[in-house]
C-alpha cells in the first residue's frame, strides 16, 4: 500500500510536470531567441550610429578597437558593407575589405533600406546563422549595411542550458515529493499496517490482541476501536463458551462416576435375567464418561492461545510408538514406525502427540487382527515441513466419509461401538492451532491413510 501511495504521488507529480515543465521550455527557448536578436539589434544600432558618418562620406569607419573587441566574443561577427555591397569593416578579418557581400539575402535586404533577422544556413562556413542586418542610412539614403552574425549553436547552447535548468528543478521537485510522500504514505500505512498485525493475531486464535487507537486517521482509529470492541465480545463469548463446556463436563464426572458404582453394584446381585440391561446401561454410562472427557479436550484445543514452537518430530513419533506398541500387541496388531531423524517442524506443544494419539486409538479400532499399523514421519511433498502418517488396512471410508469425518459428533453408519465422533474434531482443531492441516486419505490396497502436515 506505501508502494502504491507513493507511485500515486510520484505520477502525478510527473504528469503535472510535463503539462508545465514543457510548455515552459518551449517558451524559454523562444524568450532566448529573441533575446539573443535583441542583444544583436542592440549592437547592430551601436554600429550603425558609429559608422554612420564615415560611410556618407563614402570613406571606411574607424572601428578597428570595438571590430578587434567584438571578434573575442566567441561566435560573434560584425560585418559592415558600403551602398554597393563591399565589405569595409569585418571583425573576424581586421583591415579587410572590397568582398563583395551584396548577394546575401539579408545584406540586399538592409540595402535597400530594409531591416533584416531570423536564422539561414551558412554554405560557405557550413553551419546555421542566426543574423541580423540593419541599413546605415541619413535623410533617406542609404550609405551602407551593418550585418552581425552568431552560430545557431550559441542559441542552442542558451536553450539546452535552460532545459538543462528546468530539469533540475524537475529533478529536485520529484525528490522533494518522493521524501514528503513517504513520510504522508507512512504516516497513513502504519496505522493500518498495525491493525493488519492485531488482525492477523486475532485470526490466529490471540483474542487478547488489542489495536492501538491513539495513531492515524479519526476513521482509522474508529476502526480500531471497533475492532478491539469486537475481539473483547469474541474473547467473552468463547470464554464463556469453554467455562460452560468445561464446567458441564466436570460436572457430569461425578453422577456418571457415582451412576457407574451404583450400576456395577446392582449387576453384582441382580438375577441373570437383568444382566443383560445393567450391562447395555453400564456401557452407555462409560460411554457418556468418554464423551464429556473428549467435549472437554475440544475445548481446550479450542480455546488453546499457544503459539507453535518448534518441535523433534521423530523424537515425538518414536515416542509414540514406544507408548503404543504393547497396546498394539495386547490387541494382536503390529505397529512399525519409520522417522528419520532431523525431521523438525513447528506444532503447539503437546498437540502432535494427541494428534497420533487420536488417529491410533482410530487405527487401532478397524484395523483386522494381525495387520500392521504404520507410523511414517517424512518430509512433505508439497514443499517445507513435515508430515506424519498413520496407515491402516481396515475397511476404509468412501471420499464423503473422509470430508465428513472431522465434523463434530460425526461416526460412519459401521463404524465400531463406543466412540464419541470427537476424536478427529480435536485433531482438526489441534492441527489447525499448530497451523498445519489434518486429512484422510485413501491408503494403498484399501484402509486410511490419516495424515497431519505441519509447516517447517
Amino acid at each position: 500500500m506505501r508502494r502504491r501511495l507513493l507511485l500515486s504521488y510520484l505520477t502525478i507529480t510527473v504528469f503535472t510536470l510535463l503539462v508545465l515543465v514543457y510548455p515552459l521550455g518551449r517558451v524559454f527557448a523562444l524568450r532566448e531567441r529573441d533575446h539573443l536578436l535583441r542583444d544583436i539589434e542592440h549592437d547592430a544600432s551601436l554600429v550603425v550610429n558609429l559608422s554612420e558618418d564615415a560611410l556618407e562620406r563614402g570613406a571606411p569607419p574607424e572601428l578597428e578597437p570595438l571590430l578587434t573587441a567584438y571578434a573575442r566574443d566567441p561566435g560573434g561577427r560584425i560585418v559592415i558593407v558600403d551602398r554597393t555591397g563591399r565589405v569595409v569593416g569585418d571583425s573576424d578579418v581586421p583591415g579587410a575589405s572590397g568582398t563583395d557581400y551584396s548577394d546575401r539575402p539579408e545584406i540586399a535586404i538592409a540595402l535597400s533600406g530594409g531591416r533584416a533577422e531570423g536564422t539561414r544556413r551558412s554554405d560557405t562556413l557550413g553551419h546555421d546563422l542566426v543574423y541580423v542586418a540593419v541599413p546605415v542610412a541619413s535623410s533617406g539614403t542609404v550609405h551602407g549595411a551593418v550585418r552581425i552574425t552568431y552560430p545557431s549553436s550559441t542559441l542552442d547552447a542558451r536553450v539546452r542550458t535552460t532545459w538543462f535548468r528546468l530539469a533540475l528543478l524537475s529533478g529536485v521537485v520529484v525528490v522533494a515529493v518522493t521524501l514528503v510522500g513517504l513520510l504522508l504514505a507512512r504516516e497513513v500505512t502504519l496505522p493500518v499496517e498495525r491493525l493488519k498485525r492485531t488482525a492477523r493475531r486475532m485470526a490466529a486464535g490471540d483474542l487478547t490482541a488489542r489495536a492501538p487507537t491513539d495513531h492515524g486517521a479519526p476513521e482509522l482509529r474508529e476502526l480500531a476501536h471497533i475492532l478491539n470492541d469486537t475481539a473483547a465480545r469474541l474473547e467473552a463469548t468463547l470464554a464463556s463458551q469453554q467455562a460452560f463446556v468445561g464446567d458441564a463436563a466436570h460436572q457430569l464426572r461425578t453422577p456418571l462416576a457415582a451412576l457407574r458404582l451404583r450400576l456395577e453394584n446392582l449387576e453384582a446381585a441382580a438375577p441373570a435375567d437383568l444382566q443383560p440391561g445393567l450391562a447395555a446401561a453400564r456401557a452407555e454410562t462409560s460411554r457418556l464418561g468418554r464423551l464429556s472427557e473428549s467435549l472437554l479436550a475440544l475445548t481446550r484445543a479450542a480455546g488453546t492461545a499457544a503459539r507453535p514452537e518448534p518441535l523433534d518430530v521423530a523424537s515425538v513419533v518414536r515416542e509414540r510408538h514406544d507408548a503404543w506398541s504393547p497396546v498394539a500387541e495386547e490387541m494382536g496388531r503390529r505397529l512399525d514406525t519409520d522417522a528419520p531423524a532431523g525431521l523438525r517442524a513447528n506444532a503447539v506443544p503437546g498437540a502432535l502427540e494427541q494428534i497420533i494419539d487420536n488417529y491410533l486409538d482410530n487405527a487401532l479400532d478397524v484395523a483386522p487382527e494381525g495387520s500392521t499399523i504404520r507410523l511414517v514421519a517424512q518430509a512433505s511433498s508439497a514443499g517445507a515441513g513435515v508430515e506424519v502418517h498413520v496407515i491402516d488396512h481396515g475397511p476404509g471410508l468412501d471420499p464423503e466419509q473422509r470430508r465428513r469425518a472431522f465434523d463434530r459428533f460425526w461416526r460412519a453408519a459401521d463404524a465400531p461401538p463406543g466412540g464419541t465422533g470427537l476424536g478427529l474434531a480435536i485433531v482438526a482443531q489441534l492441527a489447525q492451532a499448530s497451523g498445519g492441516t489434518a486429512e484422510l486419505r485413501a491408503a494403498e490396497g484399501g484402509g486410511i491413510d490419516a495424515v497431519v502436515s505441519l509447516t517447517g
